[in-house]
Parts: structure tokens; C-alpha cells; sequence
């Protein structure tokens, strides 16, 4: 299963065609307090569209680490701006919605500063050893 969070309706259609086999699903701004086994219990029954936050989230939910690879480069492959990408854990699943999302985030802001980082340094290193 595949959930979706901040995505536009075009991308949701183009999304939903990649990845037809895995069964996709909008979570819509109504299930923010829910826990997140709540959501992907009721999942085939949510109603309401993805679009209702800043930051792109894309969930996998029991998938194997093979078909999470595959997913990966399939969605990276459409190039839909910065997603921030999850797979559920037995953690996870006993937390809020939005709990898990500002997690999410800050995870996901700790890993771009890292990058940063590793990027500023590796210019820096190139820098020195041309003088």
C-alpha cells in the first residue's frame, strides 16, 4: 500500500498509473489526528483529496525491501519536486498522523543539512588541493 500527502491531483493520477499494482490511496486533512493503523485499516474508504499540506509525503506501508527500491526509482523517476519518503514500522503505526509527519520533517531537514554539509566539504577539499 501506498499513501499520499500533499500532492496535486495531477500528480496523484500520474502516480496512481505508476504504481496501479500497490494500491494507492489519498490521505486526506481529516486524518491528521488519527493513529496512522486507523488510517491504513479504513484506507480503501477514505474520502477526500491529498492536497491539503506544504510538504509532499509519500508512505509505503508493508511493502519488501525489494518493491520499496522499485517504488523509489519509479517515483524518483517522475520528478515530482522534494518528497519526503516513509515506510511504516510497528512504531509508526501506533503514532498520530501528524506526529509522525513533524518527525518526518525533521528527519528529513537533518538529512538535507548533512548532504549540505558533505557537499560544502567536498568543494572545499577540491578548493584546497588545486592550490
Amino acid at each position: 500500500m501506498i499513501f499520499l500527502i500533499g500532492f496535486d491531483e495531477k500528480e496523484v493520477e500520474i502516480i496512481k498509473k505508476t504504481l496501479k499494482e500497490y494500491g494507492v490511496y489519498e490521505i486526506p486533512q481529516y486524518c491528521r489526528d488519527w493513529i496512522l493503523q486507523e488510517i491504513v485499516e479504513k484506507a480503501p474508504k477514505l474520502e477526500g483529496d491529498c492536497n491539503w499540506h506544504a510538504r509532499k509525503f509519500f508512505l509505503m506501508h508493508n511493502l519488501e525491501d525489494t518493491r520499496v527500491k522499485e517504488v523509489l526509482e519509479k517515483i524518483k523517476s517522475l520528478n515530482l519536486g522534494r518528497i519526503i519518503f516513509a515506510t511504516t514500522t510497528p512504531t509508526s503505526l501506533t503514532w498520530r498522523l501528524e506526529d509522525l509527519m513533524g518527525e518526518w520533517i525533521k528527519e528529513d531537514e537533518y538529512f538535507q543539512e548533512l548532504r549540505r554539509r558533505k557537499a560544502s566539504r567536498f568543494y572545499l577539499d577540491v578548493d584546497i588541493g588545486k592550490s
